[in-house]
């Protein structure tokens, strides 16, 4: 049993917060000069030079990627062997998102409640929490910062099996397309596969932590994210304002379903792919 202190959770929480809304993760920053370099539109050529530039400049300096610094989404794997001590887990974290968005600067987008009054919070908790017990005495923490002018053009398509490989194809593609230059492009699609409604929404988000650079372990789904990531390409949406760089990546998580069911959900992220990965 190894006995942790939830003060070094909040403190690695809020490390993670301001270094993903400060840093573009090094795939993805490769992935955006990979895409310059082969757009053949020369409007789309100077929307992805400036953002290249203006990740550098955030990097360089220490200032968020966006003015919207996103919903915080939290990944716990949580080591069976770990006792924590000082406190709750979750206050923890949540205390770690505040610290980071208070000590950072970073804007705070989050209201209390969703519909009725919506209070802004000022240090945008609450953050979402996701938690696995896993073996091991460890703690590993994913930090996600979404933004909602992709997350708004996300969507969830209940399928039945018989709509098989195409369907999900077509799915992907209207919610794309639907979502045209919106979600500021280029973009990852982060795609759930299976499961539940709400499961297939995790997975999605889930896919969206892994880098551009690594294709699905299994060689059918690695196979459609290729496929996928070429017909969105086709669509001509381009990099905001036109072009063939419409989406850098498309990763899938897959999961067991019902024998009735094909649940499928698209997270779309923007160019600012902004995640950070520790351990305690």
């Amino acid at each position: 049993m190894r006995n942790i202190h939830v003060e070094k959770v909040t403190e690695k929480v809020a490390e993670l917060c301001m270094n993903a809304a400060y840093h573009l993760p090094k795939d993805m920053y490769n992935a955006l000069k990979k895409g310059y370099e082969c757009e053949k539109s020369p409007v789309g050529k100077g929307v992805l030079d400036q953002i290249i530039k203006n990740a550098e400049i955030a990097d360089a300096e220490d200032r968020p990627i966006c003015q919207d610094t996103g919903l915080t989404i939290v990944f716990l794997e949580v080591g069976q062997d770990v006792h924590f001590e000082g406190g709750d887990l979750e206050e923890a974290v949540q205390a770690g998102v505040a610290k980071g968005y208070v000590d950072g600067y970073l804007r705070k987008s989050v209201v209390a409640e969703p519909l009725f009054n919506r209070v802004n919070t000022k240090n945008n908790t609450p953050a979402v929490i996701y938690t696995k017990i896993v073996p091991g005495d460890k703690v590993d923490i994913n930090v996600e910062l979404k933004g909602f002018g992709s997350e708004n053009k996300s969507g969830v398509k209940m399928l039945v099996p018989a709509d098989g490989v195409e369907g999900v194809k077509k799915a992907v593609l209207e919610i794309v397309k639907k979502a045209g230059p919106n979600p500021c492009p280029p973009m990852v699609l982060g795609i759930g596969i299976g499961g539940t409604m709400d499961y297939a929404a995790f997975l999605s988000k889930k896919a969206l932590l892994r880098s551009v650079e690594e294709r699905n372990a299994h060689p059918e789904y690695a196979k459609l994210e290729e496929e996928i990531n070429a017909m969105v390409n086709k669509t001509g949406i381009g990099p905001q304002l036109g072009g063939s760089t419409t989406a850098v990546s498309v990763n899938i998580e897959w999961a067991a379903t019902h024998i009735a069911g094909l649940p499928v959900a698209v997270t779309i992220c923007c160019h600012a792919s902004r995640h950070a990965h520790g351990e305690v």
